[in-house]
C-alpha cells in the first residue's frame, strides 16, 4: 500500500478552516444521496414509537433503492432484526444511530494501514471502463502529486480509443507533468516498457499509466491489461505499486460488477469513485466496501482539480447523516 500524501504543513487554524470548507462542499455535493437515503429514513421514522416488521421492510427497500445493494441491505436488516429481538433496539432514534454506526464500520473495514513505499518511480496502473472519468482522475492525481513537489510522468497506454492520447496530453500539460506516448494503435505494453526506462533515467517520482477500457471486448481487454501488468513486473519487480480502479458512482450496482471483474483479473489495490456529486446512488460506496473489501482511495465530487478528495469514512458518514 502507498502512503498517498505527505502531512499538511499548514498552521492548525488554517488547516481547520480549510477542513470546514471542504466538509461543507462534500455535504453539498452528496445532497442527492442524502435525500434518497437519510432523508427517506427520517420520513419513515417520523412519529414511529416502535420498530415493527412493516417499518423494517420499508427500511430495507430504502437501503436497496439508495444502492447499498441487496446483499449489504439484507445483512444490515438481519442484524437490526436480531437487535430488536434481543430488545437492544427499541425506538427509531436508536435505530438511526445504529444504521449510521454500522455503515461507518463497513466503510472503515477495508481502509487498511498503509506502508510508505520508497520505490522510484512509484508506479500507478489506472484501470476502468471508458466513460468513468479515468483520464480526468489521472490528471487530478498528477496535479496533487505535483503540488507536493513530486516529478510526475503520465503514460498513454490507451492507444486504441479515439482521442485518448490527446486527452491525456492535455491533462499532463495542465498538471505540468512529463508525458510519454507513441502513435495511435501502438502496443500498450511497448509504450509502458519504454516509459519505465524513461522514468528511471529521468528520476521520476510518480508514474501514472492510463489504460484501455473497452468493456464490450472484456476478454481481450483483460488479457491486454494482464500483459501490461507482466511487462511492468518484469521491468521493475514489485511494480505496479498501486492498481487503481476508477468507477462511475452513477452506475450504481453495475460499478460493483465492474469491480469484481477487474479484481479477478488483476487484483485491485484501491478504488476511485467518481461523479458522486451527480447521483442519488452514492450508497454504492457502502456496497462496494462491504462486498469487495478493497480500500476506496478517492471520491470525485466535481469538475475542479481539488474535487478529487481522499476518501475518509468518518467525514463521508458525517456529511451524509449530519
Amino acid at each position: 500500500m502507498f502512503k498517498w500524501f505527505l502531512k499538511n504543513k499548514e498552521k492548525p487554524e488554517e488547516k481547520a478552516e480549510e477542513e470546514r470548507g471542504l466538509f461543507q462542499r462534500l455535504k453539498d455535493q452528496i445532497a442527492k444521496t442524502r435525500e434518497s437515503f437519510v432523508k427517506q429514513v427520517d420520513r419513515l421514522f417520523l412519529g414511529k414509537k416502535e420498530i415493527d416488521a412493516d417499518l423494517l421492510d420499508s427500511l430495507e427497500e430504502i437501503l436497496i433503492t439508495a444502492d447499498l445493494g441487496v446483499s449489504t441491505a439484507t445483512e444490515l436488516i438481519e442484524r437490526i432484526r436480531e437487535k430488536v429481538k434481543r430488545k437492544e433496539l427499541s425506538d427509531a432514534f436508536a435505530l438511526k444511530n445504529y444504521i449510521r454506526e454500522e455503515i461507518l464500520t463497513l466503510l472503515r473495514s477495508p481502509q487498511k494501514e498503509e506502508e510508505e513505499i520508497t520505490a522510484s518511480p512509484f508506479v500507478i496502473l489506472v484501470i476502468g471502463v471508458n466513460g468513468t472519468g479515468k483520464t480526468t482522475t489521472i490528471g487530478k492525481l498528477a496535479h496533487r502529486f505535483k503540488g507536493l513537489g513530486q516529478n510526475v510522468m503520465l503514460v498513454a497506454a490507451d492507444t486504441f480509443r479515439a482521442a485518448a492520447i490527446e486527452q491525456l496530453e492535455i491533462w499532463s500539460n495542465r498538471a505540468g507533468a512529463d508525458f510519454i506516448k507513441q502513435k495511435s494503435g501502438s502496443d500498450p505494453s511497448a509504450v509502458v516498457y519504454d516509459a519505465l526506462e524513461a522514468a528511471q533515467s529521468r528520476k521520476t517520482d510518480v508514474m501514472i499509466i492510463d489504460t484501455a477500457g473497452r468493456l464490450h471486448t472484456k476478454v481481450n481487454l483483460m488479457e491486454e491489461l494482464k500483459k501490461v501488468q507482466r511487462v511492468i513486473q518484469k521491468k521493475m519487480p514489485g511494480a505496479p505499486h498501486e492498481i487503481l480502479l476508477v468507477l462511475d458512482a452513477t452506475t450504481g450496482q453495475n460499478a460493483i460488477s465492474q469491480a469484481k471483474l477487474f479484481n479477478s483479473a488483476l487484483g485491485i489495490t484501491g478504488m476511485v469513485l467518481t461523479k458522486l456529486d451527480g447521483t442519488a446512488k452514492g450508497g454504492v460506496v457502502v456496497g462496494i466496501s462491504n462486498e469487495l473489501k478493497i480500500p476506496i482511495r478517492f471520491i470525485g465530487i466535481g469538475e475542479k482539480m481539488e474535487d478529487l478528495r481522499e476518501f475518509d469514512p468518518d467525514t463521508f458518514v458525517s456529511a451524509l447523516f449530519d
